[in-house]
């Protein structure tokens, strides 16, 4: 299907989110529901193709170095935590090491 032609789909959608399409309209948003439903699909679908290329990555670096483990895991999120530069409000409190 070309990208000028549009397909027909009939869902079911949560009311909260479907008020939330309405409102997204009302204000301009959005053409009509369709087309922010149209662009709702569209995130999700690159949504899945970066984690599937991240899903990749992991998988290619862990053939060739071996398994993440935990703690190296939780090292990382130390490193990225201490060059982290707070954009609102104060930096949290520090934890308690674990």
């Amino acid at each position: 299907m070309s990208s000028s032609t549009k397909g027909r789909l009939s869902a079911s959608v949560d009311p909260d989110l479907l008020r939330a399409a309405e409102a997204s309209v009302a204000a301009g948003r959005a053409r009509n529901v369709s087309a922010w439903v149209n662009d709702a699909l569209r995130m999700k679908v690159e949504d899945e193709r970066r984690l599937d290329a991240l899903a990749a990555f992991v998988r290619d670096y862990e053939a060739e170095h071996g398994e993440i483990t935990e703690a190296e895991q939780r090292a990382a999120v130390r490193r990225a935590r201490a060059r982290a530069i707070p954009v609102r409000g104060s930096a949290p409190a520090k934890r308690a090491a674990r």
